[in-house]
């Protein structure tokens, strides 16, 4: 998507052997691409902050009816304005919550039900596609972390 640069964060990414320091070397890509890029719109600026603010718990329809728009008009300028669709933010959202209880030692059942999964089983697909693990193995990494 973004061309060499992109294949060197991969590299460095690659190379990285600690989750902070990844974490840092994206942080500094992305503010690095920041500098200079487009303004977002208020509307989508004030979509984003309900979709962190209600830590992905809401329903795209509402959050499009709430500045009058269709949800095809606030899908196409979000994903223009941030990269991603308004759905694909708000799962994104729910699952660094998720992460953060499982890491924080609370129980996959509970996590599911406080964090707006459908059960257990939607939390365990959903961390395994976006960690590559499973929830108990995410909460131990906590652990072995430190």
């Amino acid at each position: 998507m973004w061309g060499p640069q992109e294949r060197r964060l991969g590299e460095q990414l690659a190379e990285a052997g600690t989750w902070p320091e990844r974490l840092a070397l994206t942080d500094a890509f992305l503010a690095k691409r920041a500098v200079g890029a487009p303004s977002m719109s208020p509307e989508v600026a004030a979509a984003w902050e309900t979709i962190v603010a209600r830590r992905g718990r809401i329903r795209i329809a509402d959050l499009a009816a709430s500045y009058g728009w269709s949800r095809k008009l606030l899908r196409s300028r979000f994903t223009a304005q941030i990269g991603l669709t308004p759905k694909r933010a708000a799962m994104l959202v729910r699952f660094d919550h998720a992460a953060r209880a499982l890491r924080a030692g609370h129980s996959p059942s509970n996590v599911a039900l406080v964090c707006g999964y459908s059960d257990q089983p939607h939390l365990h697909r959903d961390v395994l596609a976006l960690a590559g693990c499973t929830p108990g193995a995410l909460a131990g990494s906590a652990a072995s972390a430190g």
